[in-house]
């Protein structure tokens, strides 16, 4: 968490950063690595919340303190890799025309199109209706990597983050590594360690 509050008070296109909790230890830890807390109510504080509501009363949260929202940036605390420049380039894209909202991908670890599948009785079947016998042959496959989700706010109070006009960034697999196990951790922290990961901020 606290390197996603790093990132977006040194992104400079980033007005304000708020972290949305309903836990009293990480609103401490949040405001002190400089953020601001948006209480989060309890139904929206469950194990299979979605983000899109948490998002919807963050913005309403802000909206009444006076401040004016146009653009929700999204810093997800389990893919603390991102980069500024990963940021300013989504916040960049978010201003073209037809654009709705921008997200960060990386290619695919394992392509779909190759080794994916589903099973049916027992049997096996390909994802894809073509089946591709070399990895080379197949379409090039991406992955979203929920480091940086720039959202325009009449699209997102809309109840909807992607849309036809979703654009991408593409970052590197190893500024892609996300966290959602003890063996995640243990492997960004070696990242880190073996410095195969520098941040700029």
């Amino acid at each position: 968490m606290a390197w996603s509050i790093k990132a977006g008070l040194a992104c400079q296109q980033i007005d304000k950063v708020v972290v949305s909790t309903d836990s009293d230890k990480y609103a401490q830890l949040a405001k002190f690595y400089g953020a601001e807390i948006i209480r989060r109510p309890a139904e929206l504080a469950q194990d299979d919340t979605p983000m899109l509501p948490v998002l919807q009363q963050a913005v309403a949260s802000v909206e009444k303190t006076g401040a004016v929202v146009s653009l929700i940036v999204l810093l997800d605390p389990t893919s603390p890799f991102r980069r500024i420049k990963d940021i300013d380039k989504c916040l960049e894209l978010i201003n073209l025309p037809q654009t709705d909202s921008v997200v960060t991908i990386c290619e695919a670890e394992h392509n779909p199109f190759f080794v994916m599948g589903t099973v049916k009785k027992d049997y096996w079947r390909f994802l894809s209706q073509k089946h591709y016998t070399r990895r080379q042959d197949a379409p090039k496959a991406y992955r979203l990597n929920a480091a940086v989700y720039v959202i325009k706010k009449e699209v997102l109070m809309t109840g909807k983050i992607f849309t036809d006009n979703t654009r991408t960034v593409i970052m590197p697999s190893i500024n892609s590594s996300h966290i959602d196990s003890e063996l995640d951790f243990q492997y960004a922290d070696w990242l880190i360690k073996e410095k195969h990961v520098r941040l700029d901020f």
